[in-house]
């Protein structure tokens, strides 16, 4: 079962965007304190609804908890390596 569930501050205001067949999605990064002077950098992205009603309510610096699943995806740049993890919520703000 792949389920996450973070609370943090987000770093940017959402931004709210269609896709080709109508359906909104929403992206912003929330930061997640690991420590007291350390945070973990999350991308989030939000679907449907979700996503309409996080863009017209929230802004940066607004906490917010998102449950969701882990998505981590790899790519190659200039020969190295990388590792990326997205946060993907469907359901609940």
């Amino acid at each position: 079962m792949n389920v996450v569930i973070l609370m943090g501050r987000m770093t940017r205001d959402p931004e709210l965007k269609y896709t080709s067949g109508g359906k909104a999605y929403a992206n912003f990064t929330l930061a997640v304190q690991k420590t007291k002077d350390e945070a973990e950098f999350i991308d989030c992205i939000v679907w449907e609804k979700t996503a309409e009603t996080i863009a017209e309510y929230f802004r940066k610096g607004r906490k917010i908890l998102v449950q969701g699943r882990l998505n981590v995806s790899s790519y190659e740049q200039n020969g190295e390596k990388r590792k990326i993890g997205r946060a993907s919520c469907r359901e609940r703000v």
